[in-house]
C-alpha cells in the first residue's frame, strides 16, 4: 500500500466535512461514548457506496445527473433537518448527562443517514480508488476491498479522536449555559453551510 494513498487519504478523512462536525457535536452534546457511536457510524454510512460502486451504481451516479442530484438534495435536506434539531436541543445531538439507549441508537442511525446521503462518496469510490490499483493488477476487486478497508479504518480512527477531544472539552462547555447555546448555534450554522456547499456541487 503505497504512502501516497495514506497520506491523501488522511487528507480526505481529517478535512472538515459532515461527519466530521457530526462527530464534534456528538461528543460535546452527549459525552464520548456518543462520539464513539458517531465515529462508527459514519463509517457504516460508508459501506452503502462501496457496495454501489461494487455493483457499478456509483457509475450511474455518476453519469446521470438525475441521480445525482435526487441523492445530493436528499442529503440537503437531511442536513438542514439536522441544524433545525440542533437548534430546537432535540434529537441525536440532544445534551443529556445519563446515557439512553433509545438515543445512542439515534446518534447511530443520523451518522449513518449522514454519510448515506453523500453522493460524493460514492464517485470517490469511482474516481478516486481506481487510481491506486495498478492497470495489471490480478485481483482488482479484492485489491478496491483492501484499499475500501483502511479508507473506513482511518475514517473511524480519525473522526473517534475528533469526537473524544471534543468529549473531553465536554464538562467546561456543558456548565455554561451561554456557552453551550452558542456552540449549538455554531453547529446547527455549520450544517447549514454544508447542506449548501453540497447543493451547488457538482459531479
Amino acid at each position: 500500500m503505497s504512502l501516497e494513498f495514506l497520506l491523501t487519504t488522511l487528507i480526505i478523512v481529517a478535512s472538515p466535512g459532515t461527519g466530521v462536525i457530526y462527530t464534534l457535536a456528538a461528543g460535546l452534546s452527549r459525552g464520548s461514548r456518543a462520539s464513539v457511536l458517531a465515529a462508527f457510524a459514519c463509517t457504516l454510512g460508508i459501506v452503502p457506496h462501496l457496495v454501489a460502486a461494487m455493483l457499478g451504481l456509483a457509475a450511474l451516479l455518476h453519469t446521470s445527473a438525475l441521480a445525482y442530484n435526487a441523492v445530493k438534495y436528499a442529503g440537503v435536506a437531511y442536513l438542514l433537518w439536522m441544524a433545525w434539531q440542533t437548534l430546537r436541543e432535540d434529537g441525536a445531538l440532544k445534551v443529556e448527562a445519563a446515557d439512553d439507549r433509545r438515543s445512542s441508537w439515534r446518534v447511530i442511525l443520523d451518522g449513518i443517514a449522514i454519510n448515506v446521503l453523500n453522493p460524493k462518496l460514492s464517485i470517490f469510490f469511482v474516481a478516486f480508488l481506481p487510481q491506486f490499483i495498478p492497470a495489471g493488477e490480478a485481483a482488482p476487486l479484492q485489491r478496491m476491498l483492501e484499499l475500501s478497508g483502511v479508507f473506513m479504518a482511518m475514517t473511524f480512527v480519525v473522526f473517534a479522536v475528533y469526537g473524544l477531544f471534543a468529549a473531553a472539552m465536554r464538562e467546561k462547555v456543558i456548565s455554561r449555559p451561554a456557552v453551550m447555546a452558542w456552540m449549538r448555534r455554531i453547529f446547527a450554522g455549520a450544517f447549514v453551510a454544508l447542506g449548501a456547499r453540497l447543493a451547488l456541487q457538482e459531479k
